[in-house]
């Protein structure tokens, strides 16, 4: 991820927390099949590793989690909030009109090598960690046990299990910090107004 000194996110804390927050994460890897990319819901362990591991799985019949059973490299993103940024927020257009347009947004990007899994009692525990965590604000929570023992075995042989001890964290905050104190307020304030609630999120990022 390119990584201009403002941009740069370092605090691990702050990048863990975006990571667990993010619903759905998209999972890259390279192999014989060239780039492949999933999208799905993780879970992170931040305590296991210097920055994390991550605990997921694919459809068996998605040929990408070969890629990380063959050790290929994954590249793991999680996205954050974002905005268009108008050259209309900031005060600067008027005095000298040298503005463009650009965007804020938040991105977390992790890196390491996956190890495969498939046992059944090791599935269990990941889907149901998923479940509960994804289920913990419905009024009558499912719970994996809910569903037939049998139709349950079926689905655990159709997946794959994988975990990701984090070995690279690349964090990038652009919140308009290459501008000056009266073009970041301005750009704060015309999101601030934005009937986007994608838009006021970033707003709000911008204040703290």
């Amino acid at each position: 991820m390119y990584l201009p000194t403002a941009f740069h996110d370092t605090d691990i804390e702050r990048l863990q927390q975006q990571m667990a927050e993010t619903r759905l994460a998209i999972v890259v890897t390279h192999g014989e099949q060239g780039l492949l990319a999933s999208h799905v819901p993780l879970l992170l362990d931040r305590d296991e590793g210097e920055f994390g591991t991550l605990r997921g799985h694919l459809a068996r019949a998605n040929p990408q989690w070969r890629d990380l059973a063959n050790g290929s490299e994954a590249m793991v993103i999680f996205s954050g909030a974002d905005a268009y940024v108008s050259p209309g927020f900031y005060p600067s257009k008027a005095e000298h009109g040298k503005v463009v347009p650009t965007w804020n947004f938040l991105a977390v990007h992790a890196y390491g090598h996956a190890e495969v899994f498939s046992e059944p009692e090791r599935l269990h525990a990941l889907v149901s960690r998923l479940t509960n965590q994804h289920e913990a604000g419905q009024a009558a929570p499912w719970r994996v046990e809910d569903a037939p023992a049998d139709y349950l075995h079926g689905m655990l042989k159709a997946i794959v299990g994988f975990c990701v001890p984090i070995r690279r964290l690349e964090g990038k905050r652009k919140l308009s910090q290459n501008r000056s104190p009266e073009d970041i307020a301005g750009v704060q304030r015309g999101l601030a107004a934005s009937s986007d609630p994608l838009d006021n999120a970033v707003a709000q990022l911008m204040t703290q």
